[in-house]
Parts: structure tokens; sequence; C-alpha cells
């Protein structure tokens, strides 16, 4: 797969200095009032609703709204013939086209299972796939992704909750593996079961069919830390096409935990390959300084460019899109 599946814009810098990044995000961050407070009623953390049970996810996409020569020509002419009355509209309307998703959270883990966040859905993974969803569907002149090179790229996602990500995205993708902790592959598979015909936690539907691409399987980071690193191979998943290797990680608001970060990078690492692999990292932004430590650590790694990618997402997100080069 080409190198080329991400677009960065033309001057966009590298990142390499982890404190002054820190620095310009968070005080962009400070200058612009946030109500982060859910309908769950906690503050800061970006549950969606860590109430219910079951949530039903609406992707509204809709075309940009362009004034044709024509109608602009036809609409000045019917103003100027019929004084009085509404002239006609100047640009092409479309009628949004609507995905929807239903998805089962496990609100008792959230609360019983210590380390266990990935059991709800959280923002940060909608306004993702909203924008990659839009930007696939109705593709801008600069658009991040190169619509027709994801389309031949093998996409894992570490991290990957309830599901939601692989549900959303995995028609734009060749193939998608969703990957997550032991407790949380049931949770997965169930939902994309729930939004996939033939889907079930043990067969999947027949080649080509909606979904038949998807894979669930764990990985969880700090096992994959403690194995020797002749064996991690042997562990973690791989593209189902022989011999293929992962053209873009997701990792979606992964950033919290201090003692996981080192795990995590790691696992960056290890299933990336250098000239091929994109990461996407995003972030909500929330405790500074584990914000710094990710970037710190991730940069002292010595094999990877960082970029931050500005415009996609409106804050409290970040994202950084990163490639392997050594």
């Amino acid at each position: 797969m080409s190198s080329n599946l991400l677009k960065l814009p033309n001057g966009t810098e590298p990142v390499t200095n982890a404190d002054e990044e820190v620095f310009l995000v968070y005080t962009a961050l400070n200058q612009k009032p946030l109500n982060l407070t859910g309908p769950d009623g906690f503050h800061g953390l970006g549950h969606v609703d860590s109430r219910k049970d079951t949530l039903s996810i609406r992707f509204e996409l809709t075309a940009p709204s362009q004034a044709t020569p024509s109608a602009a020509a036809e609409s000045k002419s019917a103003s100027r013939s019929r004084k009085g009355k509404s002239a006609r509209k100047t640009r092409r309307e479309e009628t949004p086209h609507v995905i929807e998703i239903e998805l089962t959270q496990d609100k008792t883990a959230l609360r019983s299972r210590k380390g266990d966040t990935g059991s709800v859905l959280w923002r940060a993974s909608i306004a993702f796939a909203q924008a990659i969803l839009q930007q696939h569907r109705f593709p801008p002149s600069k658009p991040l992704v190169d619509k027709d090179l994801l389309r031949e790229s093998h996409v894992l996602e570490l991290g990957a909750g309830t599901g939601l990500l692989s549900i959303a995205l995995s028609a734009c993708t060749k193939s998608y593996t969703a990957t997550d902790i032991a407790p949380l592959v049931p949770l997965i598979r169930k939902n994309v079961a729930l939004n996939f015909v033939g889907w079930t936690q043990n067969t999947k539907p027949p080649e080509g069919s909606p979904g038949s691409n998807i894979s669930v399987e764990e990985l969880d980071w700090e096992i994959l830390l403690s194995l020797p690193p002749t064996g991690r191979s042997r562990y973690y998943p791989t593209p189902p096409e022989p011999d293929a290797k992962w053209d873009l990680v997701l990792i979606v608001d992964c950033i919290y935990h201090p003692s996981l970060l080192p795990a995590l990078v790691e696992t960056i690492e290890t299933v990336s390959t250098a000239g091929q692999t994109w990461a996407l990292v995003i972030v909500e932004l929330r405790q500074e300084d584990v914000v710094r430590e990710f970037l710190e650590i991730w940069l002292n790694k010595g094999t990877w460019r960082l970029f931050r990618v500005d415009g996609l997402l409106d804050l409290p997100y970040t994202i950084w899109a990163c490639q392997k080069y050594a």
C-alpha cells in the first residue's frame, strides 16, 4: 500500500518537542469555553451517556452547498421578473445520507471492572467517525485520508471499546480489525452482530457482504509488552491477506492512564511497518501531564514522524498523524 494514504496540508511541521506541543494545544483549549458535561451528568470524562444499556447513533452526511452558474443566473432572472416574490434557491439541496448504528453498552463493567473504560461509548469516537464519513461521502479538495487508497487498506484499531468505529468505517476499507482486552471482545462482537446480518459471536457473513471484512480480536497492550520481542508477532493479529501489513492503526481516546502509556506506545511500534504504516491518534484533551508523557515516550522511540492535524475536529479533540520511518 502507498505511504500516501494520509494527505497532510502543505507546510505541516513535525512535532519534535513534547513540552512545546502540549503548551500549544492546551493554550488553544484554555482560550475556548467548552461545556464538557455529558447527559449522564459526568463532567469532562467524555462518555456519551453511561446510564443507558443501548444507544442509537445517527450520522448525517450532507453535501456542501454549492451554487451552480445556471441556478444563479436563473435566480437572478426570476428576482428581476417577479418582484415581491421569493427568489428561487441558488444552492442545490440534497437529502442527507444517514447512517444509523445500534450499540450495546456494559455500564455495570464501567463501575465494577477495574480499568474498564471501553465498555461504554465515548464522544471522541462519534466525532472522528462523523468527520471521516463526511469526507469519504463528499470528498473535499484536500481530504485527510485518500478515499481510494483507504478502500485498499488494512486497518487495525487499538482499544476499540464498543466497536463503533469498526461498524461505521469498515465499508470504507479493505479490512478492519477491532481489538481490545479479552473482557471487551464479546461486547464488540455483539455490537457488530447487531448491525450486520450474518454476524454472530462465532461466524461472519459471506465474503463481500456488509461487515464481512470486520474481525474482532484480543490485543492487550500490557500482555504484548510483557512478551519478548521475538514472540510478539505470534500474539497480535495480522491482516487477513497473506503477507500484508497494517496500513493504518487507529488509536481513538486511549490516552488516559499513565500506567498504560509505555505498553500502548510499544504496541503501536510493534504492529507497524516502516515506510508503510500510518497511525492516527485522536485525543480528548484532559490531563495535561498524561498527554505530555505520551508524546515524550513516543518521540523518544526515534522511529516516527509526528504531525498535528488541525481543522478536522474541533477542541477539545486533537489529532496526531504519525508515520513510522525506521
